[in-house]
């Protein structure tokens, strides 16, 4: 069964996998295509939860936001 969700999966030249959900813009990632989906749809949640209760969403600690 679809969620219709939009993701986007990178593999990262270290080996380590990028997930992005489109439609929320929140990113995760993992040692595995798996670990990386899981750790999305926790992120997700999370994010979902803080959105729904109008408290700041954790900020994110990945190499991809540096906007250095």
């Amino acid at each position: 069964m679809s969620t219709g969700r939009e993701i986007r999966l990178v593999e990262e030249d270290d080996g380590w996998w990028s997930a992005i959900d489109e439609d929320t813009g929140v990113a995760s990632q993992g040692e595995s295509r798996e670990a990386a989906l899981q750790n999305l749809d926790e992120a997700v949640a999370v994010t979902t939860q803080a959105r729904a209760a109008d408290t700041p969403a954790p900020e994110p600690n990945a190499p991809w936001f540096d906007n250095a």
